[in-house]
């Protein structure tokens, strides 16, 4: 089925012409990128499933094409690059952002970039965002990955990255699988070896971030910093 099957106010390309695309729920938007749907499933129905397959809209953005194509209706290779572009052009745009301006001017688009990258990810990783000396992105690395309940950070190997980079300051950022955001003591243990290391260099740990798909925590907000 396509949208010509659906029913004229239920169109997605019809509605965003009228009332403008915040109108449209996620399904509706990802339905038009789609266009149709499949065999007893219609393109709202199909958009919808893979929403709720990778976990909303921050779970699809960091879906690879291998896990697309598992997803009935997935399996051309037209219709999964077209919207794997799409997911990386939104990822690339606001790692633009924040390469144009501090990234404390907008906290709240620091903790979605990183929920987009590693917030969805079943297992763990911990992550630095480089910082120049006006506190833009340099470059966003993911450094070490663990299984579901640890990961080995080594200081020595953020500390050589902060100085390649020539970073005045870094975010440091890790996902909870679990969905439990709050930080352990190991978290806040090794956010104050990270901070003693990187300090030797002159390299400032402005915050530690936890992520989990739709959620974050912020280590600097709740002065554990």
């Amino acid at each position: 089925m396509s949208f010509k099957d659906l029913p004229l106010d239920a169109r997605p390309r019809e509605k965003l012409i009228s009332r403008g695309a915040s109108a449209l729920a996620d399904a509706e938007l990802l339905a038009l990128l789609l266009r149709t749907g499949v065999a007893g499933k219609n393109v709202l129905q199909l958009a919808q499933q893979l929403l709720e397959r990778f976990g909303g809209l921050s779970g699809l953005l960091h879906t690879g094409a291998e896990d697309l194509k598992a997803v009935k209706g997935m399996g051309g290779s037209a219709k999964r690059s077209e919207l794997i572009a799409v997911l990386e052009l939104a990822r690339r745009a606001m790692g633009e952002r924040l390469k144009e301006r501090a990234v404390f001017d907008s906290p709240g688009a620091v903790k979605q970039y990183l929920q987009l990258h590693i917030g969805s990810c079943s297992y763990e990783v911990f992550a630095v965002v480089f910082l120049d000396v006006q506190h833009r992105m340099i470059a966003l690395e993911e450094m070490f990955r663990g299984t579901l309940t640890q990961t080995s950070v080594y200081p020595r190997e953020v500390v050589t990255r902060a100085i390649h980079h020539q970073a005045a300051a870094v975010v440091l950022a890790h996902n909870h699988p679990s969905g439990n955001i709050e930080p352990s003591r190991a978290d806040e243990s090794l956010t104050q070896t990270l901070r003693a290391a990187l300090a030797l260099v002159d390299v400032r740990v402005l915050d530690h971030i936890i992520v989990s798909p739709g959620q974050s925590f912020s280590m600097a907000e709740r002065g554990l910093l």
